[in-house]
């Protein structure tokens, strides 16, 4: 005899998340009646690009599962959160890496002057030297600012991740009672 399944109407969703925050996406989401569809096609682009640094998600839930408004507004919350997280943990390296490449590119300049130096005519080797040293202090010099200004926002940004974090736990966790 053959077993009778239950009609069930699903509502999909797909959202694309960092590559290193799947687990948490998909355990977040869980608390709003989500999971994941196993069934669902992943791209050939996806397939042949494991180093993505983001990926795609389909997510499918109960058409009449109850309290779904309620759900719909802390699941935008969830979502609004996870998003300025994203933003923060951009925002540890982007100021270090302009300040880098800006001090990296002064050096490449100081060192065309040297070049330009050297190869005029007649040569003038003491403004090649002059014009040399900065050149590569600033090929040098970026690694270690570099490295010295992200420690620093790492440092300042943690503590705001960190609470987001705490938000969004606090989000999913009074999602999870609704269900």
């Amino acid at each position: 005899m053959r077993e009778e399944k239950k009609f069930i109407g699903y509502e999909y969703k797909e959202i694309t998340v960092p590559a290193d925050q799947v687990s948490m996406y998909l355990n977040c989401y869980e608390n709003f009646g989500w999971e994941a569809d196993e069934k669902a096609y992943v791209p050939e682009n996806q397939k042949k690009l494991p180093d993505q640094r983001h990926l795609t998600v389909r997510l499918k839930r109960d058409r009449k599962i109850i309290n779904k408004m309620e759900l719909t507004r802390l699941q935008r919350n969830f979502e609004a959160c996870a998003h300025e997280i994203e933003v923060l943990q951009e925002e540890k390296t982007r100021l270090p890496m302009i300040l880098a490449l800006t001090v990296g590119l002064i050096g490449t300049a100081f060192m065309a002057g040297s070049t330009f130096a050297v190869v005029h005519e007649p040569p003038v080797i003491w403004l090649c030297v002059l014009l040399a040293i900065p050149a590569f202090a600033g090929w040098i010099l970026p690694y270690f600012l570099y490295r010295h200004m992200a420690e620093k926002k790492r440092k300042k940004l943690e503590p705001l991740i960190e609470d987001k974090l705490e938000e969004i736990y606090s989000i999913c966790q009074k999602a999870h009672g609704l269900l």
